[in-house]
């Protein structure tokens, strides 16, 4: 008798209780699909502004904290507090042309990252960045990427603000944020 009351009962609530709320199936769909975050792949397009530099972007679960391609890293003392000067050199893969541009942001804090070769400093700064349509102000620790593939790699605590990642696909999207602001 338990089994059965159970087998038939329990669906049975569980059917009044959503036709009793005035929830159709429909609406249901429709408020699941509004909560469920994009799905990126992993890469995108993306760019770094205000130059409105157009660049491939890899979308790394595996790195904290993301990475931007710099040169010529200088750190100097401004109104007593610590900066950083350093230079991006890229193509845009829109034009496919080397645009350079000069930055000078605030020293945010020090990253300390550790690898086969031993450990070194990276500076880390906040940088704009739009993908996806978002406007983002990030934290970037700056390092010479040129001998890698993607000059910008955004790891988990920049992918927490942009949803989930296909690794299956890649370029699923636009960076358009022109009337955005980060």
């Amino acid at each position: 008798m338990h089994y059965l009351l159970r087998k038939s009962l329990i669906p049975a609530l569980a059917i009044a209780a959503i036709a009793g709320s005035g929830l159709s199936h429909a609406d249901t769909q429709a408020s699941n699909s509004a909560a469920t975050p994009q799905s990126l792949g992993w890469l995108e397009e993306g760019v770094i502004m205000p130059e409105d530099l157009t660049v491939k972007f890899k979308l790394d679960s595996g790195a904290l904290t993301s990475s931007m391609h710099a040169e010529d890293i200088e750190r100097f003392e401004k109104d007593g507090e610590d900066w950083v000067r350093f230079r991006v050199e890229l193509e845009d893969i829109n034009s496919e042309k080397t645009v350079a541009s000069t930055f000078e942001r605030p020293l945010v804090r020090n990253l300390k990252v550790r690898g086969a070769g031993g450990s070194e400093e990276r500076p880390v700064v906040n940088m704009d960045v739009c993908i996806a349509g978002s406007a983002l102000n990030q934290e970037f620790s700056l390092r010479d990427r040129s001998n890698m593939h993607y000059p910008v790699l955004l790891g988990r605590s920049t992918l927490d603000e942009l949803g989930m990642i296909d690794t299956s696909r890649t370029y699923t999207t636009k960076p358009d944020c022109s009337s955005k602001q980060a």
